[in-house]
C-alpha cells in the first residue's frame, strides 16, 4: 500500500532525476532553442506554441511569461498560444478536423523568421506534427520540446529537446523548467545583453 508520504518522496525524487538528466544530456539543445528565440526577438519577430492539454497549459503559460515579464520589468514581446482563441479552436476542428488545427492556425500566425515551439510529451500528437511539417514552407525555425519519443518531429524541426523519459507528469515538469530557462535568456539577452 502506497502511503502518502512514499507517493511524495517518490514523485519528487524523480522530477529531480529526471532534471538532472536533462541538465547533463540536454545543455546544447536548450542552449541552441534559447539562442534561436533570442535571435528572433533581436530581429523583431514571435514565438508561437502549441501542444495539446498540459502541454497546451505550458504553451500558454510560457506565452504569458514573453509578453508579461519573467524576472525583471522589460517592455513586452510578442507571443502567442495557438490554441488560446476557443472559437478559432473550435472552427478549425469542426471545418478542417482536429489533426489540422494548429497547422491551420500557424499558417494563419506565422510570419517569415518567428519561431514556433511543439510541445508534446509523447512526441507524436498528429496534430503537432501536421503543423510541424509547415517549418519550411513558412520560412519559420520549430523548437520540439518532447518525451524520448522525438525522432518524429526530428526532420521538421531546428532543434530537438527530447526528455529522456517516458512519463508523462515526469516530462512535464521537465518541460516548463526547460521553458522557464528559455524565457529568461530571451529576456536576459534582448534587454541586458546577457552572453
Amino acid at each position: 500500500m502506497t502511503t502518502f508520504d512514499k507517493l511524495l518522496g517518490d514523485s519528487i525524487a524523480a522530477s529531480i532525476l529526471l532534471k538532472q538528466k536533462v541538465l547533463e544530456t540536454l545543455r546544447p539543445q536548450i542552449r541552441a532553442a534559447a539562442e534561436l528565440l533570442a535571435q528572433a526577438y533581436a530581429s523583431g519577430n514571435q514565438a508561437i506554441f502549441f501542444g495539446n492539454g498540459g502541454s497546451a497549459a505550458d504553451a500558454q503559460h510560457l506565452a504569458a511569461e514573453l509578453e508579461c515579464r519573467f524576472a525583471f520589468d522589460r517592455p513586452p514581446l510578442p507571443a502567442l498560444a495557438l490554441h488560446a482563441n476557443a472559437s478559432t479552436l473550435t472552427a478549425v476542428s469542426n471545418d478542417y478536423q482536429y489533426e489540422q488545427v494548429f497547422a491551420r492556425l500557424l499558417a494563419a500566425h506565422a510570419r517569415p523568421g518567428d519561431v514556433a515551439v511543439a510541445i508534446t510529451t509523447s512526441g507524436t500528437s498528429k496534430n503537432v506534427v501536421a503543423a510541424a511539417r509547415l517549418r519550411d514552407q513558412l520560412k519559420i525555425k520549430l523548437i520540439a520540446l518532447t518525451g524520448e519519443n522525438g525522432a518524429v518531429l526530428g526532420p521538421y524541426a531546428d532543434c530537438v529537446i527530447a526528455v529522456p523519459s517516458r512519463d508523462t507528469p515526469r516530462i512535464q515538469e521537465a518541460h516548463i523548467t526547460i521553458g522557464h530557462v528559455l524565457c529568461q535568456w530571451v529576456e536576459y539577452s534582448v534587454f541586458k545583453g546577457a552572453t
